[in-house]
């Protein structure tokens, strides 16, 4: 192998594929790097067994080659090197690679490339395309109310829906429920449903931050892996076996009391109270009081610890239905306001001890789901 990129284009691409190198391994080599001559390109690939990012970049080749190597030590010293062109150079008896630039130059023992995990290939199966920013919203506002512990596994992940020419993606952590529904520019054939786990989401998220081009979406045939592919990037994941929760059967269908507000003031209303609400176990308190000929209904957020103290804020607020109370972690709610683009919001509550449902104003896509707490009033 005997090649040159400059060192923006290598540095960009290790930082990339660096998402998917292994941290904790039994299987030491997937703490490497695998980088290979492509088709007058050079490839990086990395994989933590569950998930693999594959990505090209321009390079002038002289030698074909390919060679694996520590991962961190290689992304460490090249973001150190000045913005120049790196020459790149394998010794293929000692597997050394060795990289010079400007006026540094080092060598890094590396480890037979065929020793290196194979990377599936997902070419059959279902296949469907996605607008960029359609899936990246989509990630934003259901990504983060996915389960992070392990005991039911199904519930780290994120149900995907494919049906027709829409794509439901839906995640619950037992106190919560987010779900997002999106056009998708390929129809699919048949409805299929499977479970992604949210941190490949959230990878895929970072990923498709500076891309315009829509996503290749890839489901192979049974079912047990999925490809993202983007431009110069393809990421592949495993999926999680097993059957989602129903969850449509946990949004109610009815309410006795409805509000519309502000979605910036409910947000600074329950970051306020959340300060107050650190030592009372998270609860924030929200009262609706309807409004009369004159005056306009509010929403009431509080929060009282008996060590501290506590507070309360007051927004204005529409309201239709009667003065109603309930109680819900703060995290939950500054969670899901915070990923919120629209400038109203409807919280819709039927008591104090029923789930209550929050929809931005103006559209049907999203839905989101906040358990109540149990409080004594």
């Amino acid at each position: 192998m005997k090649l040159s990129c400059t060192q923006e284009n290598l540095n960009k691409s290790l930082n990339i594929v660096g998402r998917a190198v292994a941290t904790r391994t039994t299987l030491p080599i997937t703490n490497n790097v695998l980088l290979a001559t492509d088709d007058g390109r050079l490839k990086l690939v990395a994989t933590n067994l569950e998930m693999a990012i594959t990505c090209w970049l321009g390079a002038k080749i002289e030698d074909e080659g390919t060679i694996t190597v520590p991962a961190r030590l290689l992304t460490e010293f090249v973001s150190s090197l000045p913005n120049d062109t790196i020459n790149v150079q394998l010794s293929p008896q000692t597997k050394t690679l060795g990289l010079k630039c400007a006026r540094f130059e080092a060598r890094i023992s590396g480890v037979d490339a065929k020793d290196f995990p194979p990377i599936p290939s997902v070419d059959d199966g279902v296949k469907t395309t996605v607008e960029v920013e359609a899936l990246r919203q989509g990630i934003n506002q259901v990504v983060f109310a996915a389960a992070t512990e392990e005991s039911r596994p199904v519930l780290t992940g994120v149900s995907a829906r494919f049906e027709k020419d829409s794509l439901v993606l839906a995640a619950a952590d037992g106190f919560r429920l987010a779900v997002y529904e999106l056009p998708i520019t390929t129809a699919v054939s048949q409805k299929t449903e499977v479970i992604i786990p949210a941190h490949t989401l959230a990878e895929l998220n970072r990923l498709i931050a500076d891309q315009e081009e829509p996503v290749d979406i890839t489901l192979n045939p049974n079912k047990s892996q999925v490809l993202f592919r983007l431009q110069n990037i393809n990421l592949v994941s495993q999926l999680i076996q097993g059957t989602f929760p129903n969850y449509s059967q946990l949004i109610p269908q009815s309410y006795t009391t409805r509000v519309i507000v502000n979605v910036g003031d409910f947000l600074q209303a329950t970051r306020t109270a959340s300060i107050f609400a650190r030592d009372g176990s998270g609860i924030v308190r929200l009262m609706v009081t309807p409004g009369g000929e004159a005056s306009p209904g509010k929403l009431s957020v509080s929060a009282r610890s008996e060590e501290i103290g506590d507070d309360v804020g007051e927004i204005d607020a529409t309201v239709e239905g009667d003065e109603s109370k309930i109680a819900f972690n703060g995290k939950y709610l500054t969670d899901v306001l915070n990923v919120l683009h629209e400038s109203q919001v409807a919280l819709e509550i039927t008591n104090a001890s029923s789930p209550g449902l929050i929809r931005p104003v103006g559209t049907d896509k999203y839905t989101h789901v906040i358990m109540p707490m149990f409080i004594q009033w």
